[in-house]
């Protein structure tokens, strides 16, 4: 509720300059890519709570820095802070989730990613209703968006305070922690399993950033559609999302990493291709919600997965790595695609681009043979 729908009109009341918006959009992106892996590798080393109360304290701080903001300036530093919460929170908790459920990974960490998304749903009406009462109170938001966070603060507190659960099978306390980081980061990058995952989660972030941004012009520019019905798209998209990705999780437990990867990989980029052949309501809505299915197939198998391929002590580094590879492509999906959109080739061509990401790493995912098996057997082919 703090980004959406409060930063843009609070940012211009500030007087940001309309070349630094997008800065002040994405400051609080950046520590995704700064600390993710290095918060959770901590979470290997010295447990889970710690590293999680951190977090939980941004959230419950952050908020209130906002009331204090009289300078555009300002409001970069405290989105940049406030971006280390989930940074660190998102590839703990699902390092911890991971650990709890070594047969439902997939499931559990499917319904925490869905919560989060309803978290997010729920923040733009919730948030909204709040300006329209208050006139566009942006203390009155951010005040409610503090409360908010203390209440997750208070509530982590009595969940850190349970015996058992957390704890890594490495605990212990050293000197050395940068050189067991350092040892843990070069082992995931000698593992091609742990890389390939990765690819696959850039390139889905990569499409969906890019999709999330652009589509919203090619319904407007092109379909000529009005805003309600491109909300209802575009909210499709995200409804199908929260909905199916548990179920695919727990499909991917029972039957592998593999098929759904491929099978989602395959099904959103027929989808993304058909995208711009079409300015029909009905038709635009139902490839919307159809991606949203083939993209939760895929990101519901990539976290289990690469927790799979790794022994417990690397399972909050994993993650980290993972989160940082869905930020870099969530990151580098517009900026292509914006240049790929101002050539000749325009919509068509943006979508084709996509849809070619997609293939392509479907196809890498498949030649290498990664692949969790439907109990615990990994088979990594490192041949040539």
């Amino acid at each position: 509720m703090s980004k959406n729908p409060v930063l843009k009109p609070f940012a211009t009341s500030l007087g940001t300059p309309s070349s630094l918006i997008g800065l002040v959009a994405s400051a609080s992106t950046i520590p995704g890519m700064l600390v993710s892996l290095p918060a959770a590798s901590l979470s290997d080393i010295f447990g889970r709570r710690k590293v999680l109360f951190v977090s939980a304290f941004v959230f419950a701080s952050a908020p209130f820095a906002y009331l204090f903001i009289a300078d555009w300036w300002q409001l970069i530093i405290v989105r940049f802070y406030h971006g280390f919460a989930t940074a660190i929170f998102v590839p703990v908790t699902e390092a911890t989730i991971a650990v709890q459920f070594p047969s439902k990974r997939g499931e559990r960490i499917s319904v925490f990613s869905s919560a989060t998304a309803v978290g997010r749903g729920i923040a733009p009406f919730l948030g909204g209703y709040i300006l329209f009462l208050t006139g566009y109170g942006y203390q009155s938001l951010y005040f409610t968006v503090g409360i908010a966070g203390v209440t997750a603060f208070i509530i982590t507190l009595l969940f850190l305070s349970e015996k058992g659960g957390l704890a890594t099978t490495e605990t212990s306390h050293t000197n050395k922690t940068t050189e067991r980081m350092l040892y843990g980061w070069f082992e995931l990058l000698k593992n091609g399993g742990v890389l390939i995952v990765s690819l696959i989660q850039a390139s889905q972030y990569y499409v969906f950033g890019a999709v999330e941004f652009f589509l919203v012009g090619y319904l407007s520019e092109i379909a000529k559609l009005d805003p309600f019905s491109i909300g209802i798209i575009m909210g499709s998209q995200i409804v199908a999302l929260i909905i199916a990705r548990p179920f695919m999780g727990r499909i991917s437990d029972k039957i592998g990493r593999k098929t759904p990867i491929i099978l989602g990989s395959l099904i959103s980029c027929l989808l993304l291709v058909t995208f711009p052949f079409s300015t029909q309501f009905p038709i635009l809505f139902f490839l919307s919600i159809g991606y949203g299915v083939g993209f939760a197939m895929v990101i519901s198998s990539t976290s289990p997965l690469i927790s799979d391929l790794v022994p417990s002590s690397l399972i909050g580094a994993s993650m980290g790595f993972l989160s940082t590879m869905m930020d870099v492509g969530q990151t580098l999906g517009p900026i292509v695609s914006g240049v790929i959109l101002a050539t000749t080739f325009q919509y068509r061509g943006l979508f084709a681009s996509l849809s070619f990401i997609l293939i392509l790493s479907a196809v890498v995912f498949t030649l290498s043979r990664v692949y969790k098996g439907r109990k615990t057997e990994v088979h990594i082919d490192r041949s040539g």
